[in-house]
């Protein structure tokens, strides 16, 4: 087994062994984020209904303009953008689903900047 396709198994078992634990509910939605080597997509998901309640893009219309970048600074914008959304559609609880990936560089400034927006997990 090749080093890349074994990083990308374990990677794919953590998802799984989180995703075991970590449910959203319509009180408390589950807020996912994803990074991809050009974008950052983020989504609040109702698991009992199995909806998406809001999700924001770095492809999103009115976000494309800026350009942003998948680092800490791409990060930053989309996690006030998200917030600023969630709040508006009345979510004020999330739980946080970091798919597999440590919590520091661009996965914390995300966090950090939905909390400073106003959600709360």
């Amino acid at each position: 087994m090749k080093l890349a396709e074994k990083l990308r198994l374990n990677r794919q078992k953590r998802r799984w062994r989180i995703r075991k634990r970590v449910v959203g509910t319509a009180e408390r939605p589950r807020l996912t984020v994803t990074f991809t080597n050009q974008h950052i997509h983020a989504q609040c998901i109702d698991d009992y209904e199995q909806k998406t309640i809001v999700s924001a893009s770095t492809l999103a219309k009115d976000v494309r303009d800026q350009k942003l970048k998948p680092n800490v600074e791409g990060a930053t914008t989309l996690g006030k953008l998200i917030g600023e959304k969630a709040k508006g559609a009345g979510v004020e609880k999330v739980v946080f689903d970091r798919a597999g990936r440590r919590y520091h560089g661009c996965l914390k400034a995300f966090a950090d900047a939905a909390r400073e927006a106003g959600l709360n997990f």
